[in-house]
């Protein structure tokens, strides 16, 4: 069985890290604070110990990623997180990114259309530090109507094109932070929605994720 250790060592890599981002032009003090506070080696395998800390993907099973600590702290930065709002993740993964959204305080749904990763969130490691994580097996594409509406949505997979039902589930004023296009890179874009169901879009860096699927896999 797994012991999991945070050294000091572990939080020299984390401060360095940090001071990276904000180099970076991460200015969102709760968003660093909250990934200072979480140990990213947990979420990876033993063999990564020594480069958990370096600024760039990994990957984790079934063809998915761990994302670049810059690129959680921008997608978690754009979507300007308030303590108790409910946050809809859509691509669980590696449990990372929702983690840095349930300690700056949301509320968190995250869905995870692959079997065998979700089951892998039976054994997170922080299961109960954080009961304002919540777990779904489905299709990111459908999210979560029953739990509807969320004041922010959150897409770490590159998606062909904004999903129609999505929005719907967003609240009048919501942000959604979205990778979208296919290909080797995606453009970020932030979307706030209106009172009349619109949506003003602005737009980012280009990015590279792994392609939004539809469906369930049962792996």
């Amino acid at each position: 069985m797994r012991i999991f250790e945070d050294t000091y060592r572990h939080k020299g890599m984390r401060k360095k890290l940090m001071d990276i981002l904000r180099e970076k032009g991460i200015t969102d003090e709760s968003v660093l604070a909250a990934m200072n506070n979480i140990p990213r080696h947990f979420f990876l395998d033993t063999a990564l110990d020594n480069i958990a800390y370096e600024d760039r993907a990994f990957p984790i099973s079934d063809g998915q990623t761990i994302s670049q600590p810059y690129t959680v702290a921008f997608q978690t930065q754009l979507l300007q997180v308030e303590v108790q709002e409910k946050v809809l993740e859509i691509g669980t993964g590696s449990i990372y990114q929702a983690t840095v959204l349930a300690e700056i305080g949301a509320k968190v749904f995250t869905i995870e259309r692959q079997k065998n990763l979700f089951d892998k969130s039976k054994l997170y490691v922080f299961r109960g530090k954080y009961p304002n994580l919540k777990f779904f097996y489905g299709d990111g594409f459908e999210g979560l109507p029953t739990f509807a509406p969320f004041d922010k949505v959150i897409i770490t997979a590159a998606a062909p094109y904004i999903p129609p039902k999505l929005i719907a589930q967003l609240k009048p004023g919501g942000m959604m932070v979205i990778p979208v296009d296919q290909g080797e890179q995606q453009r970020m874009l932030r979307l706030t929605k209106n009172a009349d169901g619109s949506y003003m879009e602005e737009a980012f860096h280009n990015f590279s994720f792994v392609p939004m699927l539809k469906g369930k896999e049962r792996g």
